[in-house]
């Protein structure tokens, strides 16, 4: 596991400061979403089917502080959209980590040398790179040609200057084991610290509907992918090894949605950072007045095949500590990679899915249009 030792130590700290006053629902990484603008258009993504006027809002500098500071979880993932479209996103940054927070920034590196001046290496940073896999794979994975020369160039650029720099994959049901393994093993050369990997969520509102996976298909490739890397040792991944386990099947976990709570211009996402049910003013809202028990695998459909890390890594991270041995022994030996699955939770009593997008972004409209920001920001946007 490629996580630096102060990163380690600080959020150890913090998990032990939470268990040990019996707090059982904490953050564990904000999800901190300034604007969903984009440059690219990935067939899998679902986070940028906005009019124009949504598209154009962005969470201003105080805005996304008061969010970490609300939230106070010990690291923040900046995602998107594409973050590095955002004027303020340096600022935002070094506000972040004057407050000792790792920030991971998302992007798809379009943008990523243009910028790099504008940021400095430090302990608390890490630029999080969007790589689905080799040239072929990737290029088609966010419909455009180019893209992983671009972010490939980008990233051996940031580690000459001293940067930390991890990928972030998504994989599909059209992803080939020998693919991936063949991908990660690149990495390591490249010079990428860490690997964060996880299996695409099925966003209702993605391009492309016909390549998600489902649990068992997710079980089955990533325990042949794990089993071409000397199961999973050979490559460094930024993710715990119960995480790690649970992808190939071998933990029956439900998923932990305010482990990775979401501050999007909406508002704070309830229940998660995949599922947006409905919005809220501030994070103690969040936490006080969502229904959890409605959601997650087995309790609603649209959480039936989802096994992505910002629902399930917090929960693989408590599984650790209540179980350091178990714990242990999986760090050495890697996931397992052959005999019978773990038993998976029943979907027969999960309610139906409520689809409830064209009404929150119906509000959104009309809040914009009262407050009559549309206008002014689209020209700030234009400017960008």
């Amino acid at each position: 596991m490629s996580i630096p030792l102060l990163q380690k130590v600080r959020v150890g700290a913090y998990i032990m400061r939470q268990h040990m006053s019996g707090n059982k629902r904490y953050p564990l990484a904000l999800m901190l979403e300034p604007l969903f603008r984009c440059n690219l258009a990935c067939n899998g993504c679902g986070k940028i089917d906005y009019p124009d006027p949504i598209l154009n809002q962005r969470l201003s500098l105080q805005e996304c502080l008061e969010a970490v500071d609300e939230c106070n979880a010990p690291v923040v993932s900046i995602a998107g959209g594409e973050p590095l479209l955002h004027k303020e996103m340096p600022q935002i940054v070094k506000g972040i980590m004057a407050r000792k927070k790792f920030v991971y920034l998302c992007t798809n590196a379009l943008l990523m040398e243009k910028k790099m001046d504008d940021y400095e290496p430090n302990p608390y940073f890490v630029w999080s790179v969007h790589l689905d896999g080799d040239k072929q794979a990737h290029d088609h994975s966010v419909s455009q040609d180019g893209v992983y020369d671009k972010a490939v160039a980008a990233i051996k650029e940031a580690k000459r200057r001293g940067f930390r720099v991890n990928i972030n994959c998504t994989l599909f049901n059209d992803a080939v084991p020998e693919r991936v393994a063949a991908f990660f093993d690149t990495l390591g050369p490249m010079g990428v610290d860490g690997i964060t990997v996880s299996p695409g969520y099925a966003y209702e509102r993605a391009p492309d509907q016909q390549h998600f996976l489902n649990r068992d298909k997710t079980k089955h490739l990533f325990r042949e992918i794990f089993k071409r890397g000397n199961n999973g040792k050979n490559w460094s991944f930024s993710q715990s090894s119960m995480f790690l386990d649970f992808l190939a099947g071998n933990q029956t976990y439900e998923c932990t949605p305010w482990g990775n709570p979401a501050r999007t211009v909406f508002g704070w996402q309830k229940p998660c950072y995949l599922v947006g049910e409905g919005y809220v003013k501030t994070f103690k809202e969040l936490m006080e007045t969502t229904d959890w028990d409605k959601y997650g695998t087995g309790n609603y459909e649209k959480c039936a095949d989802c096994m992505v890390h910002c629902g399930f890594e917090a929960t693989a991270v408590m599984d650790t500590v209540t179980h350091p041995l178990k714990a242990l022994k999986v760090a050495v030996r890697g996931p397992k990679t052959s005999g019978a699955f773990t038993k998976d939770i029943p979907l027969d009593k999960q309610r139906p899915a409520e689809y409830v997008f064209s009404r929150h972004v119906e509000i959104k409209l009309e809040e914009i249009k009262v407050s009559g920001k549309g206008k002014k920001v689209q020209t700030a946007t234009a400017a960008t």
